[in-house]
This record gives C-alpha cells, structure tokens and sequence, in this order.
C-alpha cells in the first residue's frame, strides 16, 4: 500500500502518536500476535501471519535502537514455529511468564499437582464437548472452543470452564475469544512490556493487541506509551485500527518515519 493510503487509514491523533513514537531515543514496539498480526482459524498451528506482517516487524527490529517483540498467550516455541519469527525479534511467550532461556523459576510440587488437576478438569469438559481441546503449557492448561461447531456448546464449555476449574485456589484466569487459559503463576502481558522497557530504557513503548487478555498490557503502559486496539470492543488504549491489514500498514508507516529521523 502507498503512503498516502497508508496515512488516510490513521486517525490524525494515531498519526501524531507515530511521529511521536519515532522520535523516541528507544523505542519498544511489542504486539499480540492471533487476531493482530495473524487471523484467527481453527487449527491455531496453521496462523501464520499476513502478507507482509514479519517482513515490517524485522524491518523495524533492523532499526537502530528500536526493539520489537511478540507477546503471546501461545507457548514459546509455538509462538517460534508458527510465525516465523526469530532474532532479534524478541519472542516473550504464555501471557509475558515465558522469555528466552525459559521460566526464571520451576514449579513447585504443590503448583505441580494443581496443574495436573487443571487438566484433569479440562479434560472432563473436552469429552463431553466435540470438537474442543486442551493446550498444555508449562505453567498452564488452555481450554480452546473455537473449533466446537455448536455454538451452544462452545458456551457451555466456556460456563463449565469459569464456574468449576477458575474458580480453584490458587489459579490465575485470563478468558479470551472462546478460550480460557488458568494458570497456576501469575503472568501478563503488562508485566511484559514494563521488563522490555526496563531492559532497554525505551522512552516510548507501542503496544498493539485484539483481545482481552491485552487489556492488561494496555492498563500497564505509561502516560507517554502508546496502545492500540485492533478491532471492536471497549478497551483502556488509547487509539484504535480497524483489522490486522491496518496493523500492517501501521507499523510500514512508523519503520518510514523512524529511518528517516
């Protein structure tokens, strides 16, 4: 898309907030990754990024002083695998809890046995629930309904989730678009981004996420940090696109005001 198109589908106060973001000494551009820069499918193996999505990111991590990374509610290395994307691309994995090198601390023997009676529970759920299955994750287990063809099934596996397994001592619950992870350590996203910044001492940082497990990254940013919301739905960022192409389009426009600072 040309660069005019490209402004035309920025708010003027989304444009402002870019040159803005490009100025800064440091810059840290973290993104969700299903729903903003790859759409949703049933086989979560098979969403990979749009056309053009991986490109930009490297372009900007190419950068001088400008770290990009992807936050994702997926596992490290299938965050790794399915989009492609590899250093210096930064890749922060299950909800912010998952950095290179893996956890910081294992679990415990007690956090162990809650686990496993998470996916106990789970399991319970998927049975009697065609179509839906349970993620694994170190510090995890993910209920995932979007490939349940039966709508009301997809919302009493969701109500079965939230009324018996989130509501264990002891557990931490980020529900999504039909999917509810619960995990036994604590993580989020906005937890994420302030280590980024911390780490590298970036003045701005941009966030852009779709769902609601990104509201708490938006919650975490500092008045001078920038958050973008893709899609519908209320959110605490303070700018907003439309879908992932504008994403896209977006992040082409920030790498050709940062090169040309």
């Amino acid at each position: 898309m040309s660069t005019d198109a490209t402004r035309a589908d920025l708010s003027p106060d989304l444009a402002e907030a870019l040159q803005r973001a490009a100025g800064a000494r440091h810059l840290v551009i973290a993104s969700d990754y299903d729903g903003t820069l790859a759409p949703f499918v049933d086989d979560p193996t098979k969403a990979v990024p749009i056309e053009g999505a991986l490109d930009v990111l490297a372009e900007l991590a190419a950068l001088p002083e400008t770290t990009v990374a992807l936050l994702s509610g997926r596992n490290r290395e299938g965050l790794a695998g399915v989009s492609g994307a590899s250093a210096p691309i930064v890749l922060v994995g299950s909800h912010g809890s998952e950095w290179e090198g893996g956890f910081e601390q294992p679990l415990d023997p007690e956090a162990e046995a809650l686990l496993a009676r998470l996916h106990e529970a789970f399991g319970e759920i998927v049975d009697r629930t065609p179509g839906a299955h349970v993620e694994s994750k170190p510090t995890a287990a993910v209920l995932h309904v979007r490939p349940v063809e039966d709508p009301a099934g997809r919302e009493r596996a969701m109500a079965e989730a939230m009324a018996g397994p989130a509501t264990f001592d002891g557990v931490f619950v980020t529900e999504g678009k039909n999917v509810v992870e619960i995990a036994v350590r604590e993580a989020s996203k906005g937890a994420a981004i302030e280590r980024l910044v911390e780490q590298t001492g970036a003045e701005v940082a941009l966030f852009l996420g779709d769902d609601v497990t990104d509201e708490r990254g938006f919650a975490r940013l500092r008045p001078e940090d920038i958050g973008v919301k893709v899609g519908d739905g209320e959110t605490a960022a303070g700018y907003r696109v439309a879908d992932i192409p504008t994403v896209v389009d977006l992040l082409r426009e920030l790498v050709r005001l940062r090169a040309a600072r």
